[in-house]
C-alpha cells in the first residue's frame, strides 16, 4: 500500500514523495516580479514532492491583488527563472499556478484603471488586497466588473497559452490551471456569476466551454503530461455559488478524463474553511466525482486539499482515495514539512498577521528542525 513518502510519477514529472505544497498567495512580489526572498521561500520547501507556486497572473488584466507575481513580462520571467533554478538545484519539482482573477480585482490594479472583466456584470461580494500610500496593506471591496464581449474570449485563451509557454521556458516543470475559488474560469462555470445567454452561458455544457478551450490551448502548447488543473466544487471563495454543484462538476470531471493530464487538484469543502461546507440541497460527494472521472477513462493523479492533517492524509493515500495531498498553512509555517511528517515532529504555528504582504518575517524565517 502506498504511503505519503513513496515516489510517484505525475504525467512526465517524477516526484520524490506525495506531499505537495499548495498554492499560497503571499503578496511579496512588487511590480509583479518575484525577488530574492521568493527564491529563498520556495527553495526552503523544495523537499516537497511538488511545489505549486502562489497564483500567478497570466496578464495585467488577470491581476486581482497587489504585489502578486506575473507571467507576462520579461523581468517577471527572469525572477521566476531564479526560483526554478534554485528549486531544481535543491532537488525539488515546481509548477506554476496560472491565474486570471476575472471580477475579483480592483480598478486601481487594472490596465489604465479599467473595470475588471467577468462573464457577467455582477459585482462579487468579496475583497481584494491593496497597498496603501504609506506602504501598508489592506483589504478593499472588489470593483464592479464589465461583462466580456464574445470577441474578447479568444484573446484571453491566447493569454493562457502564451503564459504556459513562458512558464515552461522559465524552467517550470509544468503548469496548474487555476479553475477554482471564484476566479475567472470558476466564474464561467457557476450560475451565480454567469448569466450569459450566448454559447458560454446557460447550460452546464455552455458554462464549461471556456474552461475546456483554455485547457486545450495550454495542453497543445506545453503538453497534457505537464498540465494540472485545480477545481473547487463547493467553495464560497470569491462569492462563488451554484445551486447544483454535483452535476456541474461531474460534467467537468468527465470532460477532463478525455485529457491525459498530469493531475487533477480538488479543494474539498470551503477553501481554508470547513471540509463539510455544502452548496445545494445535498452534501457534495467527492468519491462519486472521482468515480465519474475514472469511469470516463481519466487516469491523472488525484490530488486532494483543504484542512488535511497527518492522519487523514496518510489514510487517504493508503486507501487509494488520493494519490497526492496538498498542504497549505502547514507548509507556510514549516519549510521542512516532509521531514516533520516523516518523523512525526511538532509543527510551527503560522502567524496569520504576516500572511499577506511584508518581508522576511512570517515568510522565510520559520525555523526548520535542527
Amino acid at each position: 500500500m502506498p504511503t505519503l513518502f513513496d515516489p510517484i510519477k505525475v504525467g512526465d514529472i517524477e516526484l520524490a514523495n506525495r506531499v505537495v505544497m499548495a498554492p499560497l498567495t503571499r503578496n511579496r512580489s512588487p511590480n509583479a516580479i518575484p525577488g530574492d526572498l521568493t527564491v529563498t521561500y520556495y527553495t526552503q520547501r523544495a523537499t516537497a514532492g511538488l511545489l505549486i507556486t502562489e497564483a500567478t497572473a497570466i496578464s495585467h488584466q488577470g491581476q486581482g491583488y497587489a504585489d502578486v507575481p506575473g507571467l507576462y513580462a520579461p523581468e517577471q520571467l527572469a525572477g521566476w527563472r531564479k526560483v526554478t533554478d534554485a528549486v531544481h538545484a535543491a532537488g525539488g519539482k515546481i509548477v506554476v499556478q496560472m491565474w486570471h482573477v476575472g471580477r475579483i480585482s480592483h480598478n486601481t490594479l487594472q490596465p489604465n484603471g479599467a473595470a475588471p472583466v467577468a462573464p457577467s456584470a455582477i459585482t462579487a461580494k468579496s475583497k481584494t488586497f491593496l497597498i496603501n500610500a504609506d506602504g501598508s496593506g489592506s483589504f478593499a471591496d472588489t470593483s464592479s466588473p464589465r461583462a466580456l464581449e464574445l470577441s474578447e474570449l479568444p484573446g484571453i485563451v491566447e493569454d493562457y497559452r502564451k503564459a504556459a509557454r513562458a512558464a515552461v521556458d522559465a524552467g517550470f516543470d509544468g503548469v496548474e490551471l487555476h479553475a477554482a475559488n471564484g476566479y475567472l474560469i470558476d466564474q464561467f462555470l457557476r450560475s451565480g456569476s454567469n448569466h450569459r445567454t450566448d454559447a458560454y452561458g446557460g447550460s452546464i455544457e455552455n458554462r464549461a466551454r471556456f474552461l475546456l478551450e483554455v485547457l486545450e490551448a495550454i495542453m497543445k502548447e506545453v503538453g497534457a503530461e505537464r498540465t494540472g488543473i485545480r477545481i473547487s466544487p463547493v467553495t464560497p471563495a470569491g462569492d462563488s455559488s451554484d445551486p447544483e454543484p454535483q452535476p456541474l462538476f461531474t460534467y467537468v470531471a468527465e470532460k477532463l478524463a478525455a485529457f491525459e493530464l498530469a493531475y487533477v487538484h480538488i479543494i474539498e469543502g470551503a477553501t481554508g474553511g470547513p471540509r463539510d461546507f455544502q452548496q445545494g440541497e445535498k452534501p457534495f460527494d467527492y468519491a462519486a466525482l472521482r468515480a465519474a472521472y475514472t469511469q470516463a477513462g481519466g487516469k491523472a493523479a488525484w490530488m486532494v486539499n483543504n484542512a488535511y492533517d497527518q492522519k487523514l492524509a496518510e489514510t487517504v493515500v493508503k486507501n487509494g482515495d488520493a494519490d497526492l495531498v496538498a498542504f497549505g498553512k502547514l507548509f507556510l509555517a514549516n519549510p521542512d514539512l516532509v521531514k516533520r511528517l516523516r518523523e512525526r515532529a511538532d509543527f510551527n504555528q503560522p502567524d496569520q498577521s504576516t500572511f499577506y504582504g511584508g518581508g522576511a518575517k512570517g515568510y522565510t524565517d520559520y525555523p526548520a528542525l535542527s
